[in-house]
């Protein structure tokens, strides 16, 4: 394990959460008493997963507690969101928040809750790229290639996802939009599961957040044909962006951890949050409280959190 890496990312990612939460409880200094529930929205093995278990790790270790790691799939984290919501106000119940987030709310027409009315933002985490990667059997090495192939075979190619309505899901349909291209989409509970079907090969394509893909791609089980941000990533500094053959494409996924809106019980959660100093190789900087979540770590903490992924 590489562990410079592992610390460097836990104390930027993590170190933006711990200290919000505590000051957003406003309970005794004995906070916490119990363990902690960090709710994600995805079965196991996905980005979220990843980086919740990773924020899990460091946080029980700063507060001296446990924090359990809660998986509820279904309708692209709904469900998950909905429990939360329900849970009591008191800081130990928190919920990873994703751009599928952001995405449901007009993909789905009757949600029992309303995402910025019921939910307090404790602290923006990360943003990604997606990657576009395929399975090895794809003869296509890149995107050109890619587009070629997939209308000379409409219809056959299996585009898998996490779920409806994820950042993963919306890449590769901005994607078909973009290019004109006819795959037919599969969804999953989870990144985990569908990772699993495509290095089976029963899919053909993600377009999967990095983080849960990046040792795949370097073990040469799947090949990374484009990443989905508008310019290359230094974790993998020779796989192009996918605007560099489709003019305009750019999609990114973000991270952050909510709490139900009434945390804590007695104060303004919004009111204030201590600004953490956070350093990486690259630069220092400060995260400060908003109204609204803001994926506001730059991508460095991604070439961290990937490198400790595939130690």
């Amino acid at each position: 394990m590489k562990l410079p890496h592992r610390r460097q990312f836990l104390h930027l990612a993590a170190g933006a959460i711990a200290l919000p939460i505590v000051s957003r409880v406003a309970l005794a200094q004995a906070y916490p008493t119990k363990p902690v529930r960090i709710v994600i929205g995805f079965a196991a093995g996905g980005t979220q997963d990843v980086i919740g278990r990773l924020l899990g790790s460091w946080l029980s270790e700063r507060l001296g507690q446990q924090i359990v790691i809660e998986n509820r799939a279904g309708a692209a984290s709904n469900i998950a969101a909905e429990a939360v919501i329900k849970s009591p106000p008191d800081g130990y119940t928190l919920f990873m928040v994703g751009p599928n987030n952001a995405i449901n709310a007009s993909l789905y027409d009757k949600l029992n809750f309303d995402f910025l009315r019921d939910f307090a933002p404790v602290a923006g985490v990360m943003r990604v790229p997606n990657v576009m990667e395929v399975h090895p059997s794809i003869p296509a090495k890149n995107v050109p290639e890619f587009i070629a192939y997939a209308k000379a075979n409409p219809g056959k190619i299996n585009m898998v996802s996490g779920g409806n309505g994820t950042s993963v899901h919306m890449s590769g349909e901005l994607f078909k939009m973009m290019t004109g291209v006819n795959m037919l989409h599969v969804p999953y509970r989870g990144a985990g599961p569908a990772l699993i079907d495509l290095l089976a090969g029963q899919g053909q394509v993600m377009f999967d957040n990095l983080p849960s893909s990046i040792e795949h791609i370097r073990a040469g089980k799947l090949r990374a044909l484009a990443l989905t941000t508008a310019a290359r990533s230094e974790a993998l500094p020779d796989v192009p962006a996918v605007g560099e053959f489709v003019p305009g494409y750019e999609a990114s996924a973000f991270f952050g951890v909510n709490a139900p809106k009434a945390t804590p019980p007695g104060s303004d959660p919004l009111a204030s949050r201590p600004k953490v100093s956070v350093k990486t190789s690259a630069s220092k900087r400060r995260c400060s409280g908003s109204r609204r979540i803001r994926p506001s770590i730059e991508e460095r903490s991604v070439i961290s959190i990937v490198d400790e992924l595939s130690a």
